[in-house]
């Protein structure tokens, strides 16, 4: 039973509810035609870019911000994340420890010294975003600028399952990705942040100049996808959400913050949307062919 509750724990603190960005990511080098969905290697690669993967994020971010997450209402669930003592996140580093190993060992053997980079590349990001003297996540903007680490999912993805390299025009689009899912979940926690005295991008700006940065943001994105990738379907529901952000801003919530049965609700149709638009980009392939 202790191991199980171990097990539950862990997975808590990878934050089930945010692994799209991992998947998504991961899965958008592939293209139909490969039948990637055949090979064992590609499997492998799924799993570690669900809980192994996020639990290294997660668990280090859980682990030096205690204090902040204690004071959050919409953690302590699977969606959002583990609120725990410090005591209960005392083991965090060594367990990832021990997950990852096995991983990096696995992954350095089948894809040569270039993975074994690539993935300790990936640890030390996560080592100077989270830990003193770097703690770069809480030096604004550059903790916005740093989600670009995400991005390296997609170059783990194309060295094990050896792919060919997307283009640079498809390396932008997923950091302004990144970017823009950051920011959302940073103005989702201004309140308990700034009862931690932590200092992120929304917190300094405030709420309603924060929204504007990620509708910027998502604008940026649909004219992309529209205009280089020639993709209406994706670009059209960007819109849609661009939209929808545009009445939060000037209509419904204004600068007042989201409750957290709101933000839970926000959480699955962000998965949903997620879920919907990975069977689009691998079924179109359109973000592997830029019009230029």
């Amino acid at each position: 039973m202790a191991t199980i509750k171990n097990l539950l724990k862990a997975l808590k603190i990878s934050r089930p509810g945010l692994w799209f960005p991992t998947i998504w990511i991961y899965l958008v080098p592939f293209g139909l035609s490969s039948n990637f969905w055949e090979k064992p290697l590609f499997w492998v690669g799924l799993f570690f870019v669900t809980f192994p993967l996020n639990f290294l994020v997660y668990g280090l971010n859980d682990f030096t911000d205690g204090k902040a997450d204690s004071l959050n209402p919409r953690k302590g669930n699977y969606l959002f994340g583990a609120k725990l003592s410090k005591e209960k996140l005392a083991s965090v580093p060594r367990n990832i420890f021990i997950v990852m190993v096995p991983f990096l060992a696995y992954f350095s053997y089948v894809g040569g010294g270039e993975l074994f980079i690539l993935l300790l590349f990936m640890i030390v990001i996560n080592i100077i975003y989270n830990y003193k003297p770097f703690r770069i996540k809480e030096r604004p903007p550059f903790e916005i600028l740093m989600q670009v680490g995400y991005v390296f999912t997609a170059l783990f993805s194309i060295l094990l399952n050896d792919l060919e390299m997307i283009p640079w025009q498809t390396l932008l689009y997923l950091s302004l990705f990144a970017f823009q899912a950051h920011i959302a979940g940073e103005i989702m926690d201004i309140e308990p942040d700034k009862l931690a005295r932590k200092k992120t991008t929304a917190v300094l700006i405030g709420r309603k100049k924060a929204k504007f940065l990620m509708l910027f943001l998502l604008l940026f994105e649909v004219y992309i996808l529209k205009f280089w990738f020639d993709d209406w379907v994706l670009s059209g529901f960007l819109f849609a959400f661009s939209l929808w952000l545009i009445l939060d801003i000037f209509v419904f919530f204004k600068n007042k913050p989201y409750t957290v049965a709101q933000m839970k609700l926000f959480g699955i149709a962000i998965n949903i949307s997620a879920i919907l638009s990975m069977i689009w980009v691998l079924y179109s392939g359109n973000l592997l062919h830029p019009n230029f």
